[in-house]
């Protein structure tokens, strides 16, 4: 009687129907890796609470969709397009945490294949990998604290072709206009540079020196991996 419950409106004799305790086993198994999962990946890396219980809950969610289709290749197709419309969220991640949300989403394909042997192993693999990855200098540039966004508001009647470029070069070995913007209905320039400083502790006084010169107007100092919007 329990087993008749769960079985589809639409299942025919033939068709394999998928147990109850195999259905808790499988999603269990998902729920402990995406835990897993979440939990390296708060490993010397920047997260909120919210993105942390959706990491942990992702692969339960793409292993129950796998099992759902169970081998049906219509409803594998339907799946896809669904999923191909819903965007994880309107804010674009990091190179990061988008890679970290196919590590679950993958996770999740294996368990809910019933490999959950596999599952566990990818998961431990590939977060072991950036565990190591985020512990090591692999990749991390030399002198990457020196490299930094700057983004400026001027008034339209200042001509920012050149009027900074005594001070970048007293400040900055490297400076790179890579945006401008107008504002306020034409009446300001909000200006973005990649700027690299010529030694560390400087910011302070080169941002003094640009307020003298933009009307005290607003000035943001930010790294350049931070300039991008993150998943939060």
């Amino acid at each position: 009687m329990s087993e008749t419950i769960f079985r589809g409106l639409f299942d025919t004799q033939t068709a394999s129907v998928i147990s109850v305790a195999d259905f808790m086993l499988c999603v269990g198994s998902a729920l402990v890796i995406g835990f897993m999962i979440a939990a390296m990946y708060m490993y010397k890396a920047a997260y909120t609470k919210s993105f942390i219980v959706t990491l942990a809950t992702l692969p339960a969610v793409v292993c129950v969709v796998i099992m759902m289709v169970n081998g049906n290749v219509g409803a594998g197709v339907a799946v896809a397009g669904a999923f191909s419309l819903v965007r994880f969220r309107s804010v674009p991640g990091t190179a990061k945490e988008i890679g970290v949300i196919f590590m679950a989403m993958g996770a999740g394909l294996i368990a809910g294949m019933g490999y959950l042997a596999y599952a566990f192993l990818f998961a431990v693999l590939i977060g072991m990998m950036n565990m190591l990855y985020a512990q090591i200098e692999f990749g991390e540039k030399k002198q990457g604290f020196l490299e930094k966004i700057l983004h400026i508001t001027i008034p339209e009647d200042l001509d920012y072709t050149d009027v900074f470029d005594d001070l970048f070069a007293q400040y900055t070995t490297k400076n790179k206009l890579v945006h401008v913007k107008t504002t306020n209905m034409g009446s300001l320039f909000k200006l973005t540079y990649f700027i690299t400083f010529k030694e560390k502790n400087t910011e302070k006084s080169f941002i003094d020196e640009l307020r003298c010169r933009n009307g005290n107007l607003e000035i943001t100092i930010s790294n350049q991996e931070m300039g991008i919007t993150e998943l939060m």
